[in-house]
């Protein structure tokens, strides 16, 4: 129902990273990693500084088994959010990389 409603949104014109973030939530919980990631691109291609979409990013290209993009996209938004001064997400996001590199997908 809220995938309905937002694509509805997007169909009538609304694109924003926003829509698009939201968008790639609701992907990720319906189990679809490729269209998350898709979506999440499209959100931090419309707001680069969208940290929070660096994140999910970088989730759904490791769910869809693209370790190194994912990790990529991590860097990206560790980048982003340490720019930004967005503290918990670069916490997360270092947390996520040192995972990642330490099952030998750096």
């Amino acid at each position: 129902v809220m995938r309905e409603r937002l694509e509805a949104m997007l169909a009538a014109g609304q694109d924003t990273a926003l829509l698009r973030f939201s968008l790639g939530n609701e992907c990720l919980k319906a189990g679809e990693p490729d269209e998350a990631a898709r979506q999440f691109r499209l959100a931090v291609t419309r707001d680069p500084g969208y940290s929070a979409a660096w994140k999910l990013l970088g989730r759904a290209l490791k769910e869809a088994g693209q370790t190194g993009d994912a990790l990529a996209a991590w860097r990206e938004g560790l980048a982003t959010a340490r720019d930004r001064g967005d503290l918990q997400v670069a916490r997360e996001l270092e947390v996520f990389i040192r995972r990642l590199e330490r099952e030998g997908n750096s």
